[in-house]
């Protein structure tokens, strides 16, 4: 158990350094595109800080031989955005709170494109909605439904980049860490990747401790899988969060969040109903709903146009109602 809490710990810093070096090159290769910050985060940051997530639910559905191997992919597709609409927003609003004084902000108020998240909420939802229906059915031609998840995400990506502004006047960028000055895509790209590099494997590790946490307190795979793992795998997108907004940059931190969600609504769904019977239980079903709620209040926060930070961080309190409810009910 010592070597798993070093383990842990020790992944956990890897994640948090490397995320620095990922947002720190990822900006300066959307500025090389041309594209805005919303669409670098919700592209292109959150497609590279996905993957873990992605590939956890890709290992355990395809190549798993045994049922429990394949439940484990079904929970972790469904902890992913459960874990991105509370936990990550959360975070976002409690670090904004807490570096209010540091940004002399006046107030706590969220400053980004109110209408679009709002939107993206919507569209999310609409998604998910689909996403949890299917599992409550079976019916022969299931599986087939899982390219419409993936062609939902090409959608999204194309809508995305073309509608996206550029920033009317560019913003000064952090120099790049192994190429100050002003790099080429080249360097910025490198940075990027070794960034992932890292991440991929700190992450693999990082749930790999989670999973072991999870067995010694007795709890079934697939709830590991829905509960403990996805806090692990999304912890780039949250780290990343924490990072730009202590750089005012919450816009970035949102955008690659809601980015997340959309890639977690329809990738590893796609897997999932491919290659899985794709059937709920009451907790998955449980943690579909706690995730529609969140979802749902963040919608109408953004739609009102003020989003205040406190209240953004109070959302991470449906995680902890989903997790008490799965104590009481004796699912843990």
């Amino acid at each position: 158990m010592l070597l798993t809490i070093v383990l842990f710990l020790a992944s956990a810093v890897a994640i948090y350094l490397a995320c620095d070096y990922f947002t720190n090159s990822i900006e300066w290769v959307g500025r090389h595109m041309n594209l805005g910050a919303t669409a670098v985060g919700s592209v292109l940051a959150a497609f590279g800080t996905a993957l873990p997530e992605s590939a956890v639910t890709l290992m355990a559905v395809v190549f798993g031989h045994t049922a429990q191997q394949k439940d484990i992919g079904v929970g972790a597709a469904m902890g992913g955005p459960l874990v991105l609409a509370t936990i990550a927003y959360g975070v976002v609003g409690l670090a904004l709170w807490l570096n209010r004084r540091k940004l002399q902000r006046a107030d706590a108020m969220v400053q980004v494109e109110h209408g679009r998240l709002s939107r993206d909420q919507l569209a999310f939802l609409a998604i998910f909605v689909v996403k949890v229906g299917l599992g409550l059915v079976a019916f022969a031609f299931k599986p087939w439904l899982g390219l419409l998840f993936l062609l939902a995400y090409g959608l999204y990506v194309w809508r995305e980049i073309t509608t996206a502004e550029t920033d009317a006047e560019e913003e000064e960028l952090e120099p790049l860490k192994i190429r100050p000055g002003h790099p080429t895509l080249f360097w910025a790209g490198l940075q990027a990747g070794l960034a992932l590099l890292v991440i991929a494997f700190a992450s693999r590790l990082f749930v790999t401790q989670i999973e072991h946490i999870g067995q010694s307190l007795g709890m079934a795979p697939h709830l590991i899988a829905l509960l403990l793992s996805p806090v692990a795998t999304e912890l780039p997108e949250t780290m990343n969060a924490i990072i730009w907004v202590r750089q005012g940059k919450e816009r970035l931190a949102l955008a690659n969040i809601s980015g997340a969600m959309m890639i977690q609504a329809t990738i590893p769904s796609a897997l999932g109903i491919a290659f899985t019977p794709w059937r709920f239980d009451h907790a998955l079903l449980a943690s579909g709903v706690v995730t529609a709620l969140a979802i749902i209040a963040l919608f109408l926060m953004f739609r009102r146009g003020r989003v205040d930070a406190r209240a953004l961080a109070g959302v991470a309190g449906l995680y902890g109602v989903f997790a008490l409810w799965l104590v009481l009910t004796g699912a843990v």
